[in-house]
């Protein structure tokens, strides 16, 4: 019964440990990163990525590095930051970010955002004062400097996308970061279809239902 025990706690404290410090699973639950990221989808996160780096030979050992341009990111709502959000960054500290007719430009430079971006809406919203906040921000932003550790997120459903261009904070600040999105390891289709029967019927339907909703050419999906 001791070594049961013993092993229970082992267990337990290694499997806190790599949800604190290594990966942890999260479920998307909006559209704002479609078509990458879709509602349902099951993501593993790499927790470990941004760790903080205490010498050079930590850097060359482990693998452990600053956000880049591009990566899809985990992270605490900077406006509430009990809740969890996912978007990308597209601009590190000391960028400037700007966004003329919905095109991202970052330092001047306009930015290829081809394979992950989608715009929904042809409409182009101007920088007219007469528009609501919401509206000019969407697609004129800036020009913006991004603050030392401090990064600028944005959704890759970009019509459709709270992120920051409509933040109060703006940025996400380096300790808010969780981790880097690295991969889709389940992906279940939306909704509930409902049951009858008695008990062991319901079970039957549920499971069925289960398994015709899995979009299982996800699984494993890399995230880009």
């Amino acid at each position: 019964m001791r070594e049961l025990v013993e092993a229970l706690v082992i267990a337990i404290v290694f499997a806190l440990f790599v949800r604190t410090f290594v990966v942890q699973a999260f479920k998307i639950p909006s559209g704002s990163m479609e078509e990458n990221l879709l509602v349902g989808d099951h993501i593993l996160v790499n927790k470990f990525i941004y760790g903080p780096r205490a010498s050079a030979l930590e850097e060359w050992v482990l693998p452990v590095r600053d956000p880049r341009r591009g990566d899809v990111v985990v992270f605490k709502y900077p406006d509430d930051p009990g809740r969890d959000f996912i978007k990308r960054c597209v601009a590190t500290p000391g960028d400037e970010v700007e966004i003329i007719d919905k095109g991202l430009r970052v330092n001047g430079e306009a930015v290829v955002e081809e394979g992950y971006k989608q715009h929904t809406d042809d409409r182009i919203y101007s920088r007219s004062s007469y528009l609501l906040p919401g509206h000019r921000r969407r697609d004129n932003f800036g020009p913006y400097l991004v603050p030392p550790d401090n990064y600028f997120c944005l959704g890759d459903n970009r019509d459709n996308s709270r992120d920051s261009r409509f933040w109060t904070r703006t940025t996400v600040p380096r300790e808010y970061l969780k981790g880097r999105a690295v991969m889709v390891y389940w992906s279940l289709e939306p909704g509930v279809r409902p049951v009858t029967g008695n008990v062991f019927e319901r079970v039957g339907q549920r499971l069925s239902g289960t398994a015709s909703r899995l979009r299982t050419e996800r699984h494993f999906h890399q995230v880009r």
